[in-house]
């Protein structure tokens, strides 16, 4: 089970390890072992509850498919229990971070102060461009 916080767990069942070659360098050994770790999660058909099935679905997240399915791949470590770890970790911070409630946003209106000042620094930048044009007196300077 993986515990994502006291009252919300994933059962193993939900969560596909498979170890796979991480790729760089790494000589003559690399060739020989998986130690970089694959994760895949389906939300669709995970024991999610719905309300964050649609959380997660509408992140904008480059690890979570059109089809719904979470893939993290994790190759950081030469040991592939640690990059199991880490693999299970980011999958439990992605679903933790959808368990959190987004804050509303309460719209605001600008103060009679900010407009004053808003409206003067306009004027004045408008004060000064004008000044520009009359340096010239319309004539061309070439």
């Amino acid at each position: 089970m993986l515990s994502i916080t006291p009252r919300l767990a994933i059962p193993d069942d939900e969560i596909e390890l498979t170890a796979v070659r991480a790729q760089g360098p790494g000589g003559q050994h690399v060739n020989k072992v998986a130690s970089a770790v694959r994760l895949r999660f389906d939300i669709h058909a995970s024991s999610l509850p719905d309300l964050y099935k649609a959380r997660l679905l509408q992140r904008r997240d480059r690890r979570i498919s059109r089809e719904g399915i979470v893939v993290i791949k994790v190759q950081e470590s030469r040991s592939q229990d640690q990059n199991r770890a880490t693999a299970l970790d980011r999958l439990r911070e992605l679903i933790l971070a959808a368990t959190i409630e987004p804050k509303r946003r309460k719209p605001t209106n600008p103060t009679h102060a900010s407009r004053r000042r808003r409206l003067e620094d306009k004027a004045k930048r408008a004060r000064l461009k004008a000044l520009r044009g009359n340096l010239m007196n319309g004539k061309d300077s070439t």
